[in-house]
C-alpha cells in the first residue's frame, strides 16, 4: 500500500471515530429492526423487529425503524416503493399489544438518476468479495443503501471500524454521488 492511500485511511479512521459518537445520538432516536435487540427486550418489541423484517419488499435500499410509546407505534423512515410504506403500517397493527400505529415513513423520490447511484453503490460494496461475504449472503444484508437526490445515507450494523471505515470509502468513490452520510453501527459484543 502506498504511504499517500495509508495517510487517506488513517485520516478517514480518525474522522469516522468522532462521528461514533454523532451516530449513538442518532441511533438512540429509533429502533432499527435488523438491529438485534436486548435478551430482556419486550415481546411486543421483538414482534414489530420481525414483522419489519420479513416484509416482502423490504430490501436493501430501504431503511424501516420504529419508536414504541405505550402501545403507540411510530414507523420511520425511507423506502423505495410505496407499498412497503402501507405494509409496514399494517403488519405492525397487528401485532398484538399495539393500538395505534403513526406512519412518518418516507416514499423516496422517483429518480433514474438515484436508481442507478443505488445499483452503482450496491456493485462498490457488495462487489467487493470480502464485503459480500460478510455481509451480503444474507437474507436481508445488514447494509443499507438510502439514496435521496445523489445523497447517500448508509445504514446497518458491521462488524468492525475497519469495515465501517472502508465500506464509506468505497461509497464515496462512486461517481455522480453528491455527498456519502456513514450511519452504519458497529456490531455490539
Amino acid at each position: 500500500m502506498k504511504k499517500s492511500a495509508l495517510v487517506l485511511l488513517a485520516s478517514a479512521l480518525l474522522v469516522s471515530f468522532s462521528a461514533v459518537a454523532a451516530d449513538k445520538d442518532k441511533n438512540d432516536k429509533h429502533m432499527d429492526p435488523y438491529i438485534a435487540g436486548p435478551e430482556n427486550e419486550a415481546r411486543m418489541v421483538k414482534d414489530i423487529r420481525h414483522a419489519l423484517v420479513t416484509l416482502p419488499w423490504y430490501g436493501v435500499f430501504d431503511d424501516l425503524g420504529f419508536n414504541v410509546n405505550g402501545s403507540t407505534v411510530t414507523l420511520v423512515g425511507e423506502v423505495v416503493k410505496p407499498i412497503l410504506q402501507d405494509d409496514a403500517e399494517r403488519v405492525v397493527k397487528r401485532v398484538e399489544g399495539v393500538t395505534s400505529v403513526v406512519n412518518n415513513i418516507e416514499v423516496l423520490p422517483l429518480s433514474p438518476m438515484d436508481d442507478q447511484s443505488r445499483r452503482a453503490v450496491y456493485r462498490a460494496i457488495y462487489g467487493d468479495s470480502a464485503l459480500s461475504t460478510r455481509y451480503g449472503y444474507q437474507a436481508l444484508p445488514s447494509i443499507h443503501i438510502i439514496v435521496k437526490n445523489g445523497h447517500v445515507r448508509l445504514e446497518g450494523v458491521v462488524a468492525n471500524q475497519f469495515d465501517r471505515t472502508l465500506i464509506g470509502m468505497k461509497a464515496n468513490q462512486v461517481p455522480g454521488i453528491f455527498s456519502v452520510q456513514n450511519d452504519l453501527q458497529i456490531e455490539a459484543k
